[in-house]
């Protein structure tokens, strides 16, 4: 079978362009090495990210920021095979030049339409030829004649082919309606060219632009900021998609503050499991007490059970002596709207301190004027609220 001279000398022609792109250097540097892993004709490849730092001698920040470039200006096109955090998925990388068709369809167009087909101007307009290097009748190489003024309006973003098969179907009004849509969501994401991310917006349709406009605010919550891709590639990919249903506000566990009704909540939540095996050995002083018996047993006893028995309450005490509050279940809270505000000088706030030291709980916060209790008398308000979390948390599984 006879080589596709055509389809190399455009695939050849895509890695000329590039030379001349007015890329970064070092975006360049990764397009060519890519450029590696592809086939003759500038087919697509699946080369992973440590190839391409291992051919390219660059790290793999540098090359995912660079792919990043190349994607957003059009040199290429990134599809994902494979469900999103299994070890088998792959990116597939294909050769695109912006405002031009790489792959030949001008010409399988001219061979259906039997000749009489015109290419568009952007094909038009590029020479390709093969010469023999040095003069000579040895191997081919390829000169291509670029455009030396990048201005044209074939090679401009807001002329380019998908720019247009956007806006195409639109009339005046909708297309300042999309503009100001496209304005409005711009400025929340605001990174990457505006142009390639406006020509990516107008290519989407009604229901994309809608769902997108929805699921953003709550995709910039959800990704770290580190990992904000360019506005273009984003919408292209429709990456709005990659992110997990989120539950109703009113069913997210959220932060509450310190010493707050809701806080005091889960403190007591945490109070109610049994105390846990403390994680560290006795000491030699500790183990004689122990086999002592009766009184010095009991107070080791109390005294590593009020250090170790409930970790997740000594660690909120000290979070919230340095104004950090805790996260909350929508059950807890609303169990804690029932709670009232007890004086730490007051006579109902030495019962609860007491109550606190017959159970060997760490003791009551002391830097706060005012802090929150379930109503009613400490003893019976301790087993009416464990009552109600065990009722509020069967209601919560069911549902």
């Amino acid at each position: 079978m006879e080589p596709d001279h055509g389809a190399i000398s455009r695939a050849w022609s895509w890695r000329h362009a590039i030379a001349k792109s007015g890329l970064p250097a070092t975006t360049r540097l990764v397009l060519h090495t890519l450029g590696l892993k592809m086939d003759a004709t500038g087919g697509s490849c699946y080369p992973p990210i440590s190839e391409i730092v291992e051919l390219s001698g660059l790290d793999k920040k540098t090359v995912l920021k660079h792919l990043e470039i190349a994607e957003e200006k059009g040199w290429i096109e990134v599809s994902q095979h494979g469900f999103r955090g299994q070890k088998w998925k792959r990116n597939e990388y294909v050769a695109r030049w912006p405002g031009r068709d790489l792959i030949g369809e001008a010409a399988n167009t001219a061979d259906e339409e039997g000749g009489g087909a015109v290419p568009p101007p952007s094909v038009a307009a590029k020479v390709v030829e093969l010469v023999p290097e040095g003069g000579g009748f040895g191997s081919q190489k390829v000169v291509e004649q670029l455009h030396q003024d990048k201005n044209l309006p074939d090679n401009s973003p807001a002329n380019s082919p998908s720019a247009s098969a956007g806006e195409g179907g639109l009339n005046r009004v909708d297309r300042k309606k999309v503009e100001h849509a496209f304005t409005l969501w711009y400025a929340t994401w605001n990174k990457g060219d505006v142009e390639f991310a406006r020509n990516a917006w107008f290519a989407l349709s009604q229901e994309d632009r809608a769902e997108c406009i929805e699921r953003t605010p709550n995709y910039l919550r959800w990704a770290k900021p580190s990992e904000r891709m360019a506005a273009a590639v984003y919408l292209k990919n429709r990456h709005w998609r990659d992110m997990p249903e989120l539950r109703p506000e009113s069913e997210r566990t959220v932060l509450h503050n310190a010493y707050s009704k809701a806080w005091s909540a889960r403190r007591f939540f945490e109070l109610a499991a049994d105390p846990a095996e403390p994680p560290v050995p006795p000491t030699r002083f500790q183990m004689m007490e122990l086999q002592k018996g009766g009184e010095a047993a009991e107070k080791v006893k109390r005294e590593r059970r009020l250090a170790y028995g409930w970790p997740k309450v000594i660690n909120m005490h000290r979070r919230a002596e340095m104004a950090e509050g805790v996260t909350v279940t929508p059950w807890l809270v609303k169990l804690s709207e029932g709670f009232v505000g007890v004086h730490r000088d007051s006579e109902l706030a030495a019962r609860w301190r007491r109550l606190h030291e017959q159970y060997g709980w760490p003791p009551l916060p002391e830097r706060v004027e005012w802090l929150f209790f379930p109503p009613g008398e400490p003893e019976q308000a301790v087993a009416d609220f464990r009552e109600a979390t065990t009722k509020e948390r069967g209601n919560d599984d069911a549902a």
